[in-house]
């Protein structure tokens, strides 16, 4: 890796809220619902051996003293503790799913973040329940100081910086079980022995402090916890990072934070973080077991480990009104449950809590659906329509009225367009995948008319006269008034950001009508097998028919746009995840659409078509807007079910690219991005949409 020095968030489940660390200066901190680090001071240092001031981690900015508001006529200096950082040759980091570890000096700091999965609200036991989705992280401070003729004191602590709350002490409330500080709905906690708190303006006056009756100051927006390790001695010390966001936190419906049912605030969770801390510093032992075993190569670790990380620094569990909701907000967006990064996240959920694919889909059926018209281009004439989905289901904890996105807009073609097509696509990708991997044969009951409507709908944006359909989207809906429906990549040119004949929701559409196929046999149904059956056989002739004398296939089909796109093999990851592998053969039923496929790719991921010269993947031959998500997403496919992976070393040197893509320095503030152009990230930061590459250890 590039450097050492890049943010990373650190998150309890369900909770929208993180422990951000790892760049140079007051670039992290601790922060509830926000689409950014919180840009606070983050103090964790020592005292130096020979006794003259602290060294710390890089992570704060000396700041100005705060007392000046209120004595403005002092003109003395304050007598300041000497506090600087470790130089860069000092410091190391040892950085995993589930571990971000620093060792500087006779120090080391870990952070213990939980990848475990999620227990469904409607099953599980109550213990379950608060150790999992408990809002506080397990933190441990070791100083070996058995070098140390003298005592040496140790801090962790951050400056506040919300303008609506001032900074606390924990001690307050605790009756003597435990010490802490706070600053609104984030906090940090300890019970280890010795372990003290303390508020100022700044830390060095902090550390500085001769009387301990002035460590309860409670202007300050300073908080420190500061222990003092004996000469001789090897210490560890146990912290709790908490958070807590009570009572209705949302509009438009009302919902607090599921935790909420357990925890009555910030202080009942730092005393049952702090009784229960090995089992919550273990919370992500299985998995940190599975990562550590995995044979990927180092590029690709460090990209898995930072997407889970940013993953759930945007989920939330909430409790609306007594049913459950889980939701994956949009990184900086702060958009909830966009439904075209919840098709691309199904892979993590999948992995490790099925029920919330349910339960995102169960919403978008009961609330965020609709019905609509269609139209074909150029032709004002409105049409039967059918079922499908919104966008998104709100922002910044505002859930939009039911039946609307917050994000769609009419009568354009471009960004914020309807994406009515493809959220439809979604949620039968969605659908299809959870009922095949669970069996859950009494939610496959109740969504059974969905299914069926789904399809309906499908068929009609087609064509309207079945003799003239050819398996790819055709007609845009009425929502759109004049303009036209996009996707997904909808910052992207035409190659991927129109929706209508696109190559890329083409083979998605054939994904789909070959699971629902499947599907409807399973439930003996034979007309629907056979409308699906013959659907897919039109897409696939479709797209084969388009490819031109060197096996390349336009971006856009029967459109005269000849931009080359890697993600037309997305839709392969559909039969894929039902399970089909003999649809997925060269041999199979659609051999001919597979062939063409794998001869696309190949004849794109060349320098000057979708390569750069760095030898990074760019999806689309017309644009260096490059999502590294969807990257990640076609490797896999391109691996492991088109098998075009390079025999030495795969596809690593594209890896060390990707890889070096969230490691540039203009990048490391926002943890992991998924929208790079030529290099930089310009949009979707700190951002969820990265666990695609869990993918990575289907082996």
């Amino acid at each position: 890796m590039n450097s050492i020095f890049f943010n990373t968030q650190h998150s309890p489940i369900g909770a929208f809220a993180s422990f951000t660390l790892g760049e140079k200066g007051a670039k992290g901190g601790l922060a509830v619902e926000l689409g950014k680090p919180a840009d606070q001071n983050v103090f964790v240092g020592l005292e130096n051996a020979n006794g003259n001031g602290f060294s710390l981690l890089p992570f704060f900015e000396i700041t100005e003293d705060d007392s000046k508001r209120f004595d403005v006529l002092a003109t003395t200096k304050t007598k300041a503790a000497v506090l600087r950082p470790f130089k860069d040759s000092e410091i190391s980091r040892e950085f995993s799913p589930c571990r971000d570890i620093w060792r500087a000096g006779d120090l080391e700091f870990r952070i213990y973040t939980p990848v475990c999965p999620a227990p469904d609200p409607a099953k599980n036991s109550k213990a379950e329940h608060k150790l999992a989705y408990a809002p506080t992280l397990a933190v441990e401070i070791e100083v070996d100081n058995r070098k140390g003729k003298t005592a040496r004191r140790v801090v962790f602590g951050f400056q506040g910086n919300n303008p609506f709350r001032q900074m606390r002490r924990l001690d307050d409330n605790a009756r003597g079980k435990f010490v802490g500080i706070a600053s609104g709905s984030t906090g940090i906690a300890s019970d280890s022995p010795g372990v003290y708190s303390s508020l100022g303006f700044t830390a060095d006056q902090i550390l500085d402090e001769q009387h301990p009756f002035n460590l309860a100051f409670g202007i300050g927006g300073m908080g420190l916890l500061i222990s003092e390790v004996p000469a001789g001695k090897r210490v560890t010390l146990n912290f709790a990072v908490l958070f807590y966001n009570g009572g209705i936190v949302t509009t438009g419906m009302k919902a607090s934070y599921y935790y909420t049912r357990f925890f009555g605030d910030m202080e009942a969770v730092a005393a049952y973080a702090l009784a229960e801390f090995r089992a919550l510093k273990g919370r992500g032992d299985a998995f940190e077991k599975r990562f550590q075993r995995s044979r990927l190569n180092p590029s690709r670790k460090f990209m898995l480990a930072q997407a889970i990380h940013s993953y759930y620094g945007s989920t939330e569990l909430l409790d609306v009104e007594g049913e459950p909701m889980w939701i994956v907000n949009e990184g900086e967006y702060r958009m909830m449950n966009t439904f075209d990064l919840t098709v691309d996240q199904l892979f993590f959920e999948m992995d490790q809590n099925p029920w919330t694919v349910a339960n995102e889909l169960d919403w978008f059926a009961k609330r965020y659906s609709y019905w609509d018209k269609v139209l074909f281009q150029g032709d004002k004439r409105e049409y039967p329509g059918g079922l499908s989905f919104t966008h998104d289901m709100g922002v910044a904890n505002h859930f939009s009225r039911p039946a609307y996105s917050t994000y769609e807009k009419t009568g354009l073609d471009g960004c914020f367009s309807h994406m009515t097509h493809e959220e439809l696509v979604n949620w039968l990708v969605c659908g299809l995948t959870y009922e095949k991997q669970t069996g859950d044969r009494g939610w496959l009951k109740k969504s059974r008319a969905i299914f069926e409507q789904c399809l309906d709908s499908l068929l009609k944006r087609d064509h309207l006269d079945p003799k003239k359909r050819d398996g790819v989207m055709g007609l845009d809906s009425s929502r759109c008034s004049g303009g036209a429906e996009i996707t997904t990549y909808d910052s992207l040119d035409v190659s991927l950001g129109q929706a209508r004949n696109n190559l890329y929701l083409a083979v998605k559409n054939w994904g789909v009508y070959v699971g629902l196929a499947s599907l409807f046999e399973r439930l003996g149904d034979a007309k629907r097998v056979g409308v699906c059956l013959a659907q897919a056989k039109r897409g696939a002739e479709t797209i084969c028919a388009s490819a031109d004398k060197d096996g390349l296939l336009p971006a856009v089909l029967n459109e005269n746009v000849q931009s080359r796109i890697i993600p037309a093999v997305e839709g392969l990851i559909v039969p894929y995840c039902l399970g089909m592998t003999e649809e997925l053969s060269e041999k199979g039923p659609y051999g001919t659409l597979i062939a063409a496929l794998k001869k696309h790719l190949q004849a794109v991921l060349k320098p000057g078509i979708c390569l750069f010269p760095d030898g990074a993947w760019k999806i689309s031959s017309t644009s260096d807007n490059s999502w590294l998500s969807k990257v990640y997403l076609c490797q896999f496919i391109a691996e492991k079910i088109l098998g075009l992976a390079p025999k030495s070393g795969g596809f690593e040197p594209a890896d060390k690219a990707h890889a070096a893509w969230l490691l540039d320095p203009r990048n490391t503030y926002w943890a992991w991005s998924d929208q790079i152009v030529t290099g930089e990230a310009k949009g979707s930061k700190y951002y969820p949409r990265g666990v695609t590459s869990i993918l990575w250890l289907a082996r």
